[in-house]
């Protein structure tokens, strides 16, 4: 083994802000050497560049890292530019001859680490990538026939016979020894919206120990009770961890284990934590997906798709986006994801299939602004759910549910405690009828302080009216001929 004395060793930090169960910090604390670690923001790549909320994340998320590393007597590098210059730049700077990292198997990170990578070590500078954020490395959970799985249920199944999340560390206790660098101030990057400053009502705590909170909270609450609380929004059943997951604040593997093991204790009953697994599963299956068809986040993943016909409403998407299309839980909706950014599971599955086949808009406008409203975007999932809506993608949901948001509204949020909190225009409706105001007695109307047009909007457009519409076009497109709505 070699002494702190020589050249360090970089570490370089993406979607891992973390120093619990970290692959690269691991390995590269196993050579000896000191460590660098470093976090580039790199804007003019050709990665997707991050969104207003997920930079809203990403500045609380650095700033815990740095703490965390500066507590081991270590200090984080902040950089700013280019990804290969700001390396190339820090190797002339420190001698060093290794680059640890955590891979990124988005598509075209992916590419540009390759290509950095191979640049690099053309130049005598190695650069070693572990899996730091998935289960299984993409590509590693194959069919019978070598090629990738397009269902879900039997890639969960190939993916539990092969996931062996690893021992669970807690990182080196001792990040001292690197050489002192010039690095950029946080605050000089503008992370945090300013003018207006629109993350008020964000109630999170991003970084490492908020995330493992969140977890510990989640098997002590919301766990034991998951079936239900995934699909009521007025309920406190769900997890939270999406956007600590993306972020890599956490592993999914200790998530997984947890889990597991409060379901193998009997803390919770087993067949919640067999469902909860089951969403890691999907998270994982959107990885997937996304490497081995990386244009899923551009077009359909079933080509017959791209030919829809695509309606142009700016007033409905504008309405939409806001929260005022007049149906209460498409709107409590919307307007959660705007104040906190993030939204409830079953209410993201409402207003997209509201947006695709109420409205006819294009999903990917919808993938889009969940992209800059949603703490928790992540590429793949956002994608990948889109499509399974609008029935386009793999495995998704066949074309002809079409949600109704009224029907949906009573099932799920039976007293109408979701729509009160995010709609209080409708806070005195009786629960007979806060799910479709329009159809309230007007005197009803009159006590609950309602005036549609006015202080709610009516409907910007006639479900059963645009339920016909979609599925003729769908129908059409799709050459079948089944009808069905949930």
């Amino acid at each position: 083994m070699t002494t702190k004395g020589e050249a360090p060793v970089i570490l370089w930090f993406r979607h891992d802000l973390r120093l619990a169960d970290n692959p690269a910090l691991n390995q590269a604390h196993a050579t000896g050497r000191a460590i660098v670690p470093v976090y580039i923001h790199d804007e003019g790549s050709a990665v997707r560049p991050a969104g207003g909320a997920s930079l809203w994340w990403l500045d609380k998320s650095l700033r815990a890292l740095s703490a965390s590393i500066g507590e081991r007597g270590g200090r984080l590098i902040l950089r700013r530019g280019d990804s290969e210059a700001e390396l190339r730049r820090l190797i002339e700077e420190t001698g060093a001859e290794s680059v640890f990292m955590n891979r990124l198997f988005e598509p075209d990170a992916s590419t540009r680490d390759s290509d950095i990578a191979h640049g690099l070590k053309a130049e005598g500078v190695e650069c070693r990538g572990f899996n730091g954020s998935l289960l299984c490395r993409p590509g590693g959970v194959l069919n019978g026939s070598g090629g990738p799985y397009k269902v879900f249920t039997p890639f969960m199944k190939t993916l539990r016979a092969q996931a062996e999340p690893p021992a669970h560390t807690t990182g080196p206790r001792d990040l001292s020894g690197a050489p002192r660098l010039d690095s950029d101030r946080i605050d000089d990057w503008g992370l945090h919206p300013s003018r207006p400053d629109w993350s008020g009502g964000f109630d999170w705590t991003p970084g490492e120990a908020g995330a493992v909170e969140a977890l510990q909270t989640f098997i002590g609450r919301g766990l034991k009770t998951y079936s239900k609380g995934r699909d009521h929004p007025a309920e406190p059943g769900a997890s939270r961890l999406s956007p600590h997951l993306h972020w890599g604040e956490i592993s999914p593997s200790r998530v997984w284990s947890a889990v597991v093991a409060a379901g193998e204790a009997g803390k919770v009953p087993a067949a919640e934590a067999e469902k909860f697994i089951a969403e890691i599963g999907w998270r994982e299956f959107s990885a997937h997906l996304l490497h081995h068809f990386p244009a899923l986040p551009e077009r359909a993943f079933r080509p017959e798709y791209d030919d829809f016909p695509w309606l142009t409403d700016r007033k409905g998407f504008d309405a939409w986006t806001k929260g005022l299309t007049g149906y209460p839980i498409v709107d409590a909706g919307m307007r959660q994801l705007w104040v906190t950014g993030w939204m409830h599971n079953r209410v993201r599955m409402i207003v997209a299939s509201f947006l695709i086949k109420d409205l006819l808009i294009d999903w990917r406008k919808g993938e889009a602004w969940f992209w800059d409203t949603l703490v928790d975007a992540d590429l793949a999932s956002n994608a990948q759910n889109w499509q399974w809506v609008a029935g386009s993608g793999a495995d998704a949901s066949p074309y002809f549910r079409i949600f109704n948001p009224v029907s949906q509204g009573e099932r799920f949020d039976k007293d109408g405690d979701y729509v009160r909190k995010w709609v209080p225009e409708l806070a005195k409706t009786p629960a007979k009828w806060i799910h479709a105001p329009w159809t309230a007695p007007a005197e009803v109307l009159r006590e609950a302080g309602v005036t549609l047009g006015d202080t709610y909007p009516k409907p910007i457009v006639d479900h059963a009216m645009a339920r016909d519409r979609a599925l003729a076009a769908l129908k059409e497109v799709s050459g079948r001929g089944r009808s069905d709505e949930d």
